[in-house]
Parts: C-alpha cells; structure tokens; sequence
C-alpha cells in the first residue's frame, strides 16, 4: 500500500441487469466505491473522483483529505471504481458473463453506471469531476452527458477523443498479454509480464527525461522486480484488454445529439473546466490535451513542469505534483466564490 493511499471502507452498489450502449445487457451489475468526508454534504456539495486504466479508487488518494486539494473538510468526495477495473463489475469477477463471455462497454458505459450511483446516494449536484487519464476522460464525458448535473470539471493527462497514438500503444500492450487477436487466449502469466512491464511501467508513464534522470544501472533488476510483482498483483489480462477497448472508442462526439463532432460536444460543456497535461507524455499525446481546453467555453489549461510524462499526476516526488495540488486546489476553492 503506497502511503498516501486512504483505508475506507469498499462499498457496493448493486446495478442489476444494465444495459450498455450497444443494447447488451451486463448481468448483475455492481459498481464499488467510498466516499470520503461528511455524507450529509452529498446532495449537492460532492465532488466525484473516476478512475484511471487498471487503478483502483486510491488513484487519486494523493489529493483527498482535510486540507487538500479534494478538502474533505469542504466537500463528500466520492470515488467510484471504473467498469472493468476489477473491483466494480469486470471480466474477472462477473459469474455471468466471465472473461471472455464479458460484454464490451464504453466510457459513457461508465459515466451510466455512476450517474445511476448518484442518483442512488441522492446526490443532486456535484461540486466537480475529477480524474487523471482514463478518469479525466470520464470526467469530460460527464461535462456532456450530464452538463446539469455538476458545477466544475478537472481532467488531468485527458483526451475528448482518444488519438491514433494511444490506440496504438494500448494494442501493443493487449499484444503483450494475448497470443490471438482477439484476446481469448492471454499467455503465461510470467510470459506476459515480461512484454507487458516495460511497455505499461517504463515507456508509458514516463518521459525519456525522466527515465535517464533516474540514473539506475540497475536497469533489468528493476524491470524484473516489477514483472514478479505484477505477475501476482497486476490486472487481470481480460480486465486490462476490455478497459483499453473502451479507451480506444473514446469521442465525446458520439454522445447523441452531437452528431460524431467532437468540438460540437466540446463547445457545449457548461462546466468551469481545468485541464492539465504535462509537456510531453508517451501515452495521451498533450497536443489532445490543449485542443480540448481550447473548445471548451470556460476552460483554463495548465501545462505542468518537470520531466514526469503521463505520470505528472500520479502523486509522485517531483515538482509536477506541487504544481498539480496547487492548480487543482485553488480552482475548486474558485468556484466557490
């Protein structure tokens, strides 16, 4: 357990039978959350945490807590598990429909789940949304989905419509875990791990810089600490595999009524908005980033310093993180005066 992360208790929601986007049905849904703070703040001053690939609720623990950017002596934040993450419903834990048997579902998939969450706890407003990656792709999913339904918006390392790069680097890691194209047979365990750590722990969350800078002549030890690790507590391959098909389908322009246009979606969010992204990241492409926060009406867009790629907001030691409890801290306090 890293040490920032929060122990709270894991509770469930039971969705039943939900019905995805393309009109097929999950059985016995459930999605996992926990909230953090006064539960008597829900109804309108909760602030809504989504998840990245492959992470849990803790993701964004780092700026949770009295004081912090996400001020639980302010705000009731709520942080839900993803679709697929392996602790909401997932390939790995449905008794329905498992692995393979699992229905592809989408981010707005996603979004559903956590909306049909809210209404359940009687929230009516949401102070914010707030991820990094595939969380802060969620989060702008929210903005057009539900544009009523929250005040403010915080995407970190985020995209509107996932890039052709991305979806590259997500095949690549599929690759790693599947023997077949249609990843229905993952390979060994050890096997994959091999292929899959230094693609998924190294080349995407980082940045040339960063990995020189760490002047590490241990190069392969690493790599090899990390393999026997995650071959243990690593995602389920058929978890990974179904949360990158829904990254690689990402467009907030083919939410209905915008008609595929993702500007169109994109110029109609009403949410105060922040958008944050490193200078170069190896995994969501920066450039998406900024053409985002420039059609969105009321964005403001931060560049964040330092060498740190993808994982820039991941609560890591070096000054991106600073950079980033300042920005997001001090927007929220914002719209609230």
């Amino acid at each position: 357990m890293m040490d920032d992360w929060i122990d709270s208790p894991h509770l469930h929601h039971e969705l039943g039978d939900f019905a995805l986007e393309s009109g097929a049905i999950l059985r016995n849904a459930f999605v996992s959350y926990v909230i953090h703070g006064d539960v008597s703040k829900l109804r309108k001053g909760a602030i809504l945490v989504t998840t990245a690939i492959g992470s849990t609720h803790h993701r964004l623990d780092f700026l949770i807590g009295n004081g912090k950017p996400l001020d639980t002596s302010r705000w009731c934040v709520i942080a839900v598990d993803a679709l697929g993450n392996g602790l909401s419903s997932s390939p790995s834990n449905s008794m329905q429909q498992p692995n393979e048997a699992f229905p592809r579902f989408t981010i707005r998939d996603m979004v559903q789940s956590q909306r049909q969450l809210l209404d359940h706890l009687g929230v009516e407003e949401l102070v914010a949304v707030v991820g990094a990656s595939l969380g802060g792709m969620q989060a702008v999913q929210w903005a057009v989905s539900h544009p009523h339904h929250m005040r403010s918006l915080v995407a970190m390392v985020p995209m509107a419509r996932t890039t052709r790069w991305s979806k590259l680097v997500n095949e690549m890691s599929r690759r790693a875990l599947f023997a077949d194209p249609a990843c229905r047979q993952p390979r060994p365990r050890d096997e994959a791990m091999r292929l899959w750590v230094p693609l998924t722990q190294a080349v995407m969350p980082r940045s040339p810089a960063a990995i020189e800078n760490d002047n590490d002549t241990g190069l392969h030890k690493w790599l090899a600490q990390r393999e026997h690790t995650l071959a243990e507590f690593g995602p389920n391959a058929f978890d990974w595999c179904y949360q990158t098909w829904a990254y690689d389908e990402h467009d907030v322009g083919t939410t209905p009524g915008f008609e595929g246009t993702t500007m169109l979606a994109l110029k109609q969010i009403r949410a105060a908005t922040l958008v944050v992204a490193p200078g170069l990241d190896l995994y969501n492409p920066p450039f998406a980033a900024k053409e985002m926060a420039n059609a969105i009406p009321k964005a403001r867009f931060i560049e964040l310093s330092g060498d740190e790629g993808h994982a820039c907001a991941a609560g890591g030691p070096g000054q991106a993180t600073n950079e980033l409890r300042d920005a997001v801290g001090d927007f929220l306090r914002q719209q609230e005066n």
